[in-house]
C-alpha cells in the first residue's frame, strides 16, 4: 500500500514516520489539524455496575412486545472502537479530557474551522478491513473511505478498505459549505464512521463526532467562542448480532461456552439490540459527565446511527433548547441525522434526558443531566 503526502508516493513503511510532519498551515490560510486514530479491538460494557440507574435497582424484565420469560443477555461485549493516539507510533493512547468523558464508545472528537485542513493518520488494529468516511467536509477519492464502483483505480482505491495492520492518511479540507449554515449559529456537527461493511462496521462501534466552527468564530482550539460547554450525544441503536465479533460475544449466551457473569434481562426481539446513548443504557451514562451550570451557554450536538429505522425523539426534562431559532424541549432524529441544540439552563437539578419513543425508553435509551 502507498499513500501520497505532499505530492510524493510513500510506501506503507514510511507512512507512520511521515505523520510526524503533517502539521503546519493550510493552503487557504487555516490550520492543519492532525489526528492519529486507530481502530482497536476492546471490551465495552453498556451498563457498568449492572444497575438501572434511572430507578436505582438491578436490571429487571421490561417486557414490551411479548410476555414470554425474559432472556438473559450480557452487558459487556467485544467491540472495535476508534481511539486516539499521541503520535504516529500508535504506542500511547491520548487521554480523553474529563469534559469529553461522556462520549463513551464514540470515537475521538475531531475539530476543524472553516479554512482548515484535517489530516488523520489511521491505523487498522482490527481483524477486518476498516476505514474512515466523513460527512460534510471535502475529500478527494483517496480520502472518501467507501468502496464502490466509481471509475477510480490505484491510489484512489487505497482508502476503500485499510487491511488489518495497515495505515492510511485521510485528508479532509474544511470549505465554507462544511461550516454552519445561516440558521445554525457558530458551529455544526458532522459524523465519521467506517463505511467498508457499513452494517457490521458501525454495529462493531466504529463511529464518532466531528465539530466544525465558522471562520472567525473559533477559539484557538477550534471550539466556538460563543459557547461555554459542548455535549455530544449519539442515540445509537446497536445490533450486536451484526457485530464482527458476534461469535465471541454471543456464543456463550447461546449455550456454546461458559456464560458470562454480568447479565441483564430483556424481553424484546431480537435479543441483542442495545438502545444506547453513547454506548450506555438505563442511565449509566455518567451523570458527572453531563453536568452543566445555570446560565452557561450549552450546545448539544445530537445524532443517530445507521440502525435507527424507528427514528428517535430526544427530550430534555427541566429546561428548553433552541433549534434553528425555534424553542422546544423535544426534537427528532431520523437515521444518521445530526441536530444542534442550544440551551441556557435556568432550572437547577438532576433531569431526565431520554428518547420519547416508548420501547426505546423502556429498553434503556435514558440518561440524566445535571444543572448546578
Amino acid at each position: 500500500m502507498s499513500q501520497r503526502i505532499g505530492g510524493f508516493a510513500l510506501p506503507a513503511v514510511s507512512l507512520l514516520a511521515a505523520g510526524c510532519a503533517m502539521g503546519g498551515a493550510a493552503s487557504n490560510g487555516g490550520h492543519v489539524r492532525v489526528y492519529y486514530i486507530a481502530a482497536d479491538p476492546v471490551s465495552w460494557d453498556y451498563a457498568p455496575g449492572g444497575r438501572d440507574l434511572i430507578v436505582d435497582q438491578p436490571f429487571v424484565d421490561t417486557a414490551f412486545f411479548v410476555k414470554s420469560p425474559p432472556k438473559a443477555v450480557a452487558t459487556s461485549y467485544k467491540k472495535t472502537l476508534y481511539r486516539e493516539y499521541t503520535d504516529s507510533t500508535f504506542t500511547t493512547l491520548k487521554p480523553r479530557p474529563p469534559e469529553w468523558a461522556h462520549l463513551g464508545f464514540l470515537g475521538p472528537l475531531i475539530r476543524g474551522v472553516v479554512g482548515d485542513t484535517i489530516k488523520i493518520l489511521f491505523k487498522n488494529n482490527g481483524q477486518h478491513p476498516f476505514g474512515m468516511h466523513p460527512h460534510g467536509v471535502f475529500y478527494n477519492k483517496d480520502s472518501e473511505g467507501a468502496p464502490y464502483s466509481d471509475g477510480t483505480s490505484g491510489a484512489d482505491k487505497s482508502d476503500d478498505g485499510v487491511p488489518p495492520g495497515g495505515s492510511h492518511l485521510y485528508v479532509w479540507p474544511v470549505p465554507e459549505r462544511a461550516g454552519p449554515g445561516p440558521m445554525e449559529g457558530s458551529s455544526v456537527m458532522w459524523m465519521y464512521h467506517s463505511h467498508i461493511d457499513e452494517v457490521n462496521d458501525v454495529n462493531s462501534g466504529l463511529l464518532g463526532p466531528m465539530l466544525i466552527t465558522a471562520r472567525g468564530k473559533a477559539k484557538e482550539d477550534g471550539s466556538p467562542n460563543d459557547v461555554d460547554r459542548e455535549l455530544v450525544v449519539a442515540f445509537a441503536q446497536v445490533h450486536e448480532e451484526n457485530n464482527w465479533a458476534v461469535g465471541e460475544n454471543l456464543g456463550p449466551l447461546l449455550g456454546q461456552g461458559p456464560a458470562p457473569s454480568h447479565l441483564e434481562t430483556q424481553n424484546i426481539y431480537p435479543w441483542f439490540v442495545k438502545f444506547t446513548m453513547n454506548g450506555f443504557v438505563h442511565g449509566t451514562l455518567p451523570l458527572e459527565a453531563l453536568t452543566v451550570k445555570r446560565g452557561q451557554r450549552v450546545r448539544w450536538y445530537l445524532f443517530a446511527s445507521t440502525n435507527d429505522f424507528d427514528a428517535h425523539a430526544p427530550h430534555w426534562h427541566g429546561n428548553t433548547v433552541l433549534i434553528h431559532g425555534m424553542r422546544t424541549d423535544v426534537t427528532s432524529l431520523t437515521p444518521m441525522e445530526m441536530v444542534t441544540a442550544d440551551m441556557v439552563p435556568d432550572n437547577p437539578g438532576t433531569w431526565l434526558f431520554h428518547c420519547h419513543i416508548s420501547f426505546h425508553l423502556t429498553q434503556g435509551m435514558q440518561a440524566r443531566y445535571r444543572v448546578q
